[in-house]
């Protein structure tokens, strides 16, 4: 029997759609693209062109009415993702929307409360890249108590991105884009929480170090709204404490890494071009590198499946709009604590 078929529209066709989500759709079978809808008539029919697209629509509002189309991806901007999400939703599609989601906690519990409406639609957020090769394997080393009791977790994602202050503005750099999200602080979170519990205390603190960027296309010079680095400290639900470092401006700086230490043993995971994994006990005299096995090697399978979740086969690991939302409020919480200047509790009221 052949698979059940899904058309797929596109809402903003930008480098990760062109990398990962456009490939993984075509390697489905019964899946097909059918139509796209980018920034400008002009760049929604480059794309049609490149990817052999048969429909092209001048703005997402038509393309998410269209009966023609099961499934809408949304590779937008965050500013973006609530205000799709919910039309797509009340036209009967089921959406995959691009990390992050939304700009802000209002924006994703709306979110939320719409795929509650719609339960009978699949509704996912691509998930974070980090931790999906070694994530398995992590997992194992957690569930086999290697470290024993977390009692800290240090989570870097430190880097020099935005150290060229004669650069353009960045879209990350516009709050009205990118919402309260910091550098690699959603991101990393999400992934350090698939191995550690919860926060339920947040103290944070921010800096911008460079006000105003050049904005080209405008001729001038536009404020940055998005710090260049944020310092947290939290309080986790079994009593451990974190610690996370976030910087665009550091020169040779950390990169991005996960620390867990434990009673027992330590896990620390680098992420890169590969991810790598190293380990240690009390009695050892360093941390070692472990090979991950094939059989724990995870994989990107985002497209795969949410096409499974739609035709019944498996439900939405990575992620569902509530998971989503889990990072939706820590980055909340850490930009109302680095405001206010002191602690924030978690989880906010619903």
């Amino acid at each position: 029997m052949p698979p059940q078929p899904i058309r797929v529209g596109i809402v903003g066709a930008g480098a990760n759609t062109r990398l990962r989500h456009i490939p993984g759709f075509r390697g489905i079978d019964g899946v097909e693209i059918v139509a796209v809808a980018n920034r400008t008539p002009e760049s929604t029919e480059r794309v049609a062109r490149e990817f052999d697209i048969p429909h092209t629509f001048d703005s997402w509002q038509d393309l998410v009415a269209d009966d023609g189309i099961d499934a809408v991806l949304i590779g937008t901007w965050p500013n973006l993702h609530c205000e799709i999400t919910c039309a797509a939703l009340d036209a009967g599609k089921h959406v995959l929307t691009e990390a992050r989601m939304a700009r802000d906690l209002a924006e994703a519990r709306q979110m939320l409360e719409a795929s509650e409406k719609h339960s009978d639609l699949v509704t996912q957020v691509v998930p974070s890249p980090f931790g999906l090769e070694c994530g398995p394997a992590v997992r194992r080393l957690l569930d086999d108590n290697f470290i024993g009791e977390l009692r800290e977790v240090v989570v870097l994602g430190v880097d020099d991105m935005f150290r060229d202050y004669s650069a353009p503005l960045h879209w990350r750099q516009d709050a009205a884009i990118s919402g309260k999200n910091v550098l690699s602080l959603g991101i990393l979170h999400e992934t350090a929480l698939r191995w550690t519990p919860d926060p339920v205390r947040v103290m944070a603190q921010t800096a911008l170090f460079e006000p105003t960027r050049p904005k080209l296309e405008e001729s001038r010079y536009a404020d940055v709204t998005v710090p260049d680095c944020v310092h947290v400290m939290t309080q986790l639900e079994n009593g451990g404490r974190g610690l996370y470092h976030m910087s665009g401006v550091a020169i040779f700086g950390a990169g991005r890494q996960i620390h867990l230490y434990g009673s027992r043993g330590t896990i620390k995971v680098e992420f890169g071009d590969s991810e790598k994994v190293w380990v240690g006990h009390s009695s050892d005299s360093e941390l070692r590198q472990i090979e991950i096995p094939d059989e724990l090697r995870g994989t990107w399978r985002v497209e795969e499946e949410f096409v499974a979740a739609i035709r019944g086969e498996e439900p939405v690991r990575l992620n569902d709009f509530a998971t989503a939302l889990r990072y939706m409020e820590f980055t909340e919480a850490v930009a109302d604590s680095a405001g206010a200047g002191s602690a924030v509790a978690l989880p906010y009221p619903g």
